[in-house]
């Protein structure tokens, strides 16, 4: 299986950012040019549940949305799923992806690395790499520290 992944530092506390990211209605708020709108639809956000993003404008004309299973959740620290509907899952099989919330040692008051690591197999060989999806991935995760000011 073929990997990739990307990390930001965030000017925020490895909790606040896990916090920000598991909420539905915080996550919904922090870039809507990104993503419009997430909801559990089935679970509540333990291993199993069903969670829909609706993406907003910037990438719509990649991905629309996408329907994860999360598979593991550490509290606090990182979150693991595997996309089963969706754009994506017309592309790869397995998509896998885990969202890693880290505190900055010295500096755990106050600043995290969220990281964004993919796990995935192209349905054909001319299917590129989802370096979109990691581009997305990181910019919204760069928004949350604008977003924490407000929230």
């Amino acid at each position: 299986m073929k990997s990739m992944k990307g990390e930001v530092l965030l000017n925020l506390p490895a909790q606040k950012a896990w916090q920000m990211y598991r909420d539905n209605d915080v996550v919904s708020k922090i870039n809507p040019e990104l993503l419009s709108r997430a909801e559990y639809v089935q679970g509540d956000g333990g291993p199993g549940t069903l969670r829909l993003f609706k993406l907003g404008p910037a990438v719509s004309s990649y991905v629309e949305e996408s329907v994860e299973k999360i598979e593991k959740v550490e509290t606090g620290r990182s979150v693991s799923y595997d996309v089963v509907g969706g754009e994506l899952r017309k592309m790869y099989d397995p998509y896998k992806v885990t969202f890693t919330f880290t505190p900055v040692e010295g500096k755990e008051k106050e600043m995290c690395t969220a990281q964004w690591k993919a796990e995935y197999e192209p349905l054909t060989p001319a299917i590129p790499p989802p370096d979109k999806a990691r581009d997305a991935a990181l910019q919204f995760l760069q928004s949350f520290d604008k977003f924490q000011l407000s929230y």
